[in-house]
């Protein structure tokens, strides 16, 4: 069977209102039997996105008494913090070392400055770090559309500033991923809400720039989908990449840099996956197994039996779904749960606390 895995697993082997260029002109057909009308748009210069991008984008190399990695990583700000994914670089906060190389090839050494397990991100920083630094600019990930086209610019199998294009495939694409157990090395379950790409990422992109068409850095590439071994085992890019979304990045990011740690959203809920019945039929659903008491869930009425099947306006399938949706907002924000019970669809909004004030 196939399966999703973190790329280049170590030892294991949002600013402006959308993306892409814009709009130009619409041909109009001029009776009922010409083709559809086409949107006519500027073509992406590919090559200055990429030049804007590289000199923001590191490659890693980590090194412990038992082996070694290489990964990808982005530089965050002027004071050298860069963000990459935390199965990069977690094999070294015990007794390893880290090694940053810039595009343009001075190195540096790097140290932990936080890791999250939970949304396979982590922050490192170079040590005296340059004053002539590159910066990537966080777009705003809630504007990004299927279809629109992107740039993966990272450090596969050890090829530093690579970098390839393709579109984005699909939106909160629910995915367990690290070195294939669906866990860190920690233990921690790792669920995304991902952005989908077929934009060419192979083991050593991991926690590289997934970018719009003006270079502004929507994701952070950190999974592929690979073949099982009845389609040969294949591990490198079959067009399915999977990229943590520029919000999320920025939200674990600043919390890691600020305090080491970061905190998730729940609501104190069991899940399950379900088909459940809704005046428009049958529905993909998440079933409300069981409530915690005193959790926002329970204050919000939710109750088992209750199946979910969006969260605002994000479509939920499944127990997994929702719980890498419900991860990817913040302790305080309220949502909207579409919720069907008993065949009939109704809205429930939920005010979401932090893990450590809720655990379920």
């Amino acid at each position: 069977m196939g399966g999703v895995t973190a790329t280049g697993a170590v030892l294991v082997g949002r600013e402006l209102g959308g993306t892409g260029a814009p709009a130009q002109a619409v041909a109009a057909a001029p009776d009922a039997a010409s083709p559809a009308p086409l949107l006519t748009t500027d073509a992406v210069d590919w090559g200055a996105v990429a030049a804007a991008i590289q000199p923001s984008v590191v490659s890693i190399s980590v090194t412990t008494p038992f082996g070694g990695g290489q990964g990808s990583g982005i530089i965050y700000d002027a004071a050298g913090h860069i963000v990459t994914n935390n199965h990069v670089v977690e094999a070294a906060q015990q007794s390893g070392t880290l090694q940053v190389n810039l595009a343009d090839g001075r190195v540096f050494a790097a140290t932990i400055i936080g890791l999250d397990p939970a949304t396979d991100l982590a922050v490192i920083q170079m040590t005296d770090p340059p004053g002539d630094l590159t910066p990537a600019t966080i777009g705003d990930s809630s504007v990004v559309a299927v279809g629109d086209p992107v740039m993966a610019v990272g450090n596969p199998l050890g090829l530093s500033g690579t970098v390839t294009t393709g579109i984005v495939s699909a939106l909160d694409r629910p995915v367990t991923a690290s070195d294939g157990s669906g866990q860190s090395q920690q233990g921690t379950p790792v669920v995304t809400a991902a952005i989908q790409t077929d934009a060419a990422v192979n083991p050593g992109n991991s926690g590289g720039a997934l970018v719009d068409a003006a270079g502004r850095v929507i994701g952070v590439n950190s999974a592929i989908a690979s073949l099982g071994s009845s389609f040969g085992g294949q591990s490198g890019s079959i067009g399915l990449g999977f990229a943590i979304p520029g919000n999320e990045v920025r939200a674990v990011a600043d919390q890691l840099i600020d305090t080491g740690t970061a905190q998730h959203a729940r609501m104190g809920v069991r899940l399950d996956d379900t088909v459940a019945g809704g005046p428009d039929g049958d529905r993909a659903a998440a079933a409300i197994v069981d409530v915690t008491s005193g959790a926002p869930a329970a204050a919000a009425g939710l109750r088992p039996g209750d199946a979910v099947i969006a969260v605002d306006d994000r479509s939920v399938t499944g127990a997994l779904a929702m719980t890498a949706i419900v991860r990817s907002y913040q302790p305080g924000e309220t949502v909207s749960l579409t919720v069907l019970r008993e065949g009939r669809q109704r809205i429930i909004e939920v005010t979401l606390v932090a893990a450590d004030e809720q655990t379920s």
